[in-house]
């Protein structure tokens, strides 16, 4: 059914320690630099379509959530580096980040939880990030659907469908 349905996938994965590292000095929280990264991909993706779209994050609990709110709303009011706030506008059909529990039982996120793992294996292995090998056929399976699924720009997956940070 993966293969069979229209959708289309945008991941991301961090290094933190790197991040870290790389920056000593960071205003972002990871998951919200995550966030912002995925919106970026997500509004050009959009524009590309000449469409408007919506985004629903899984709870993460209370505090995280009101806080994941709060840094949607800023990206969508002041813009990211790359993505004005008047582009989040057009893009966006709300100002407010919508965000749900795994007990809703929504498709949409029960479909991102069954391709986060696999899409992780995959980046690990094009990024080469360790030397693994997928022992599980189920993941390798969902991996081969996956690499028809990511965005692309210009035939481009890498930066644009799945991309590393830093």
């Amino acid at each position: 059914m993966l293969d069979m349905w229209e959708y289309n996938v945008i991941s991301v994965i961090m290094d933190k320690q790197e991040l870290l590292k790389r920056y000593r000095v960071w205003h972002y929280d990871p998951y919200h630099y995550c966030l912002m990264i995925l919106l970026e991909r997500y509004i050009g993706f959009l524009e590309n379509l000449e469409s408007v779209g919506d985004v629903l994050a899984e709870s993460r609990g209370g505090k995280e959530d009101l806080r994941l709110k709060k840094s949607f709303e800023r990206l969508y009011n002041e813009g990211s580096g790359y993505v004005s706030a008047e582009r989040f506008h057009k893009s966006l059909t709300s100002s407010q980040l919508k965000v749900k529990n795994k007990g809703n039982n929504i498709s949409g996120l029960q479909i991102a939880d069954l391709l986060a793992h696999p899409s992780r294996l995959h980046m690990i292995k094009a990024f080469k990030l360790h030397d693994i090998e997928y022992k599980d056929k189920f993941a390798a399976d969902i991996i081969d659907v996956l690499k028809s699924k990511y965005i692309k720009r210009v035939n481009q997956v890498d930066g644009w469908g799945i991309k590393k940070l830093p």
